[in-house]
């Protein structure tokens, strides 16, 4: 018996060491369900690097996140991971530059955001010099914000008010405190556990985050806003060390899948699953309502101060002329959104 499992040990060394496993391997994490919409947008880049490199890249996807979410960034500049993605906002104060792309009624599309977003980014060094440590693949954002709760319609700013909501960080958390809401910052995988439990009253997410944390059973209210009530900012990462192993063909096998064919591969899958949200809030009686042209101007006067808040901190940070910026990440908005 002991020969025998030498013998095995022995083929399965010998299967390793054989040319075939000369494969570079990109090992992904994910800290969001299989099915979710960046998960399978980060597996459908990876088959897009495959195909580049003509198969001398593959991916392992992980079964499970190689970290908590707000530790996504860390474990891929320490090579836990060769590739993930993590939301800015979970780590509080180490992002400002890329809060331009969290303020509210920027856009319907998170395709047309996503591909705006990336185009600001990778023409401003300042934005990418706040991502030292990691080898920026995209930025992207997720669909229109829409406030969900278990109560009761919210259709005015008096209805945000008295009930406890999750946000998951970053430009949500200074819109929902200037709106006067009771809000406790915790990542977005949490928010089963915390509304099925009644430690939450509501949360702020977009439409596929129904489907994607199984929500559809416990939401019974939706407020929507045009181009949401805020948005989330997100990079997409590699390991800079593995990139800098690579070959120069597979290098660019993977420049080429990255930037804003990625951003756009992101944005267009959260889209996909954003459209399917409605007909599942639609099955389960959620009562969806569309906030009002006077509940949007009230909100635009309170959220107004942030904007020019974060021009001051960006500038401070050393991005030049911020307010110009965020001025071109709408323009670049409107132009990819025909």
């Amino acid at each position: 018996m002991k020969r025998y499992l030498v013998s095995i040990a022995a083929a399965a060394a010998a299967v390793a060491a054989a040319p075939a496993s000369a494969q570079t391997v990109l090992t992904t994490s994910s800290w969001v369900p299989p099915g979710h919409a960046i998960t399978l947008a980060q597996k459908e880049w990876c088959e897009l690097v495959e195909k580049n490199s003509n198969n001398k890249i593959r991916c392992n996807h992980l079964p499970r996140a190689v970290a908590a979410p707000p530790g996504s960034f860390d474990a891929v500049k320490n090579g836990l991971a060769d590739v993930s993605f993590t939301v800015h906002g979970y780590t509080p104060g180490r992002f400002v530059h890329t809060q331009m792309a969290e303020f509210p009624f920027l856009g319907d599309s998170a395709e047309a955001v996503s591909v705006a977003f990336n185009r600001i980014a990778f023409r401003n060094p300042e934005i990418l010099k706040e991502h030292e440590g990691v080898k920026v693949l995209a930025f992207f954002t997720h669909g229109p914000g829409i406030v969900f709760n278990t109560k009761r319609p919210v259709t005015k700013l008096e209805d945000l008010q008295g009930l406890k909501w999750r946000v998951g960080g970053g430009m949500v958390n200074e819109i929902s405190k200037v709106l006067g809401m009771n809000v406790t910052l915790k990542p977005a995988p949490e928010s089963y556990e915390l509304l099925s439990g009644g430690v939450m009253d509501g949360t702020l997410f977009p439409a596929e985050s129904v489907e994607a944390f199984k929500l559809d059973k416990l939401i019974k209210h939706a407020t929507t806003f045009p181009g949401g009530l805020y948005n989330t900012s997100f990079v997409f990462m590699m390991n800079p060390a593995k990139y800098d192993k690579m070959s120069p063909e597979e290098k660019k096998a993977v420049d080429d899948a990255s930037g804003e064919v990625a951003a756009r591969m992101m944005g267009r899958s959260w889209d996909k699953f954003d459209r399917r949200a409605y007909a599942i809030m639609q099955a389960n009686n959620v009562q969806v309502v569309k906030a009002d042209a006077k509940f949007v101007a009230d909100i635009k006067s309170k959220t107004s101060q942030l904007e020019a808040k974060w021009v001051k901190d960006a500038e401070a940070k050393g991005l030049k002329n911020p307010a110009k910026l965020l001025a071109d990440f709408r323009g670049e908005i409107a132009k990819a959104s025909k």
